[in-house]
This record gives C-alpha cells, sequence and structure tokens, in this order.
C-alpha cells in the first residue's frame, strides 16, 4: 500500500500502550515512523533539512522521521515559521493548530498538530 505522491511509504496501525498514568492512544507506524494520539491531535517526529534548493516539500523517511526539505534558511526560526506553514496548508489546519513542541533549534523536531487524528494526518500527507 504505497502512495503515488510518496512511493514506497506504506502505512501499519496498531494500539500501543502509554506508560503507566497515561491514557491510551493510536499509534501509527508508517515504515518506523510513529505518530501517537495525544490531546486531541498527533504528534510526530519531522527531520527538516532547511536552506534547501526548490521548494518545500515531504522527501519521505529517513531513519524513522518523515523527511521535510525547507526552502528558507535556519536563521532566527524562519525555518521553523516555514514548516509549520507548510505542514498547515498540507493537512488544512491553521498555523496556530501546528506547533513544534521540542527541537526548536535543531534539524529533528516533535511537530503537534491539534485536531486531527493519527489516520486523518496519513490521509491527507497522503501517506497511504
Amino acid at each position: 500500500m504505497s502512495s503515488s505522491r510518496h512511493p514506497g511509504i506504506a502505512c501499519f496501525c496498531f494500539f500501543d500502550r502509554n506508560p503507566p498514568g497515561q491514557a491510551w492512544g493510536l499509534s501509527v507506524d508508517m515504515a518506523n515512523l510513529t505518530i501517537q494520539e495525544l490531546d486531541g491531535g498527533a504528534v510526530f517526529t519531522v527531520k527538516v533539512v532547511p536552506g534547501s534548493s526548490g521548494k518545500t516539500r515531504i522527501c519521505g523517511l529517513l531513519d524513522g522521521m518523515l523527511k521535510i526539505k525547507i526552502s528558507a534558511a535556519p536563521e532566527k526560526g524562519k525555518a521553523n515559521r516555514s514548516l509549520i506553514r507548510f505542514l498547515a496548508e498540507e493537512l488544512g489546519v491553521k498555523n496556530n493548530e501546528v506547533s513544534i513542541i521540542s527541537g526548536v533549534t535543531g534539524s529533528i523536531k516533535r511537530v503537534q498538530v491539534s485536531g486531527i487524528s493519527a489516520g486523518a494526518l496519513i490521509e491527507k500527507l497522503n501517506l497511504n
């Protein structure tokens, strides 16, 4: 089950038990990319390549992370703002519903998108 937009990317769903004291959440393992549904949204890891030539785009998976090449330079938060705008547009949500919850100054980031399920995120990114 691969996507025409992202060939060779497959999706597998399973239920995962969170650490003691936390609620059950749906996790989606997409060839090692794990999307967790937490607090009414989806959380996943992104590997950002800022300052890339061409337009901002999803390049596939790298070591279990969604790899996104960003055309903006990694200075003064430009690449982070570009990532947020790109994901919001791709997912059909407002910019303020996408947040970087860790990795603000690094290339590996944890991103949360509010108001979207893991399944909807995969569908909207054409990863199914």
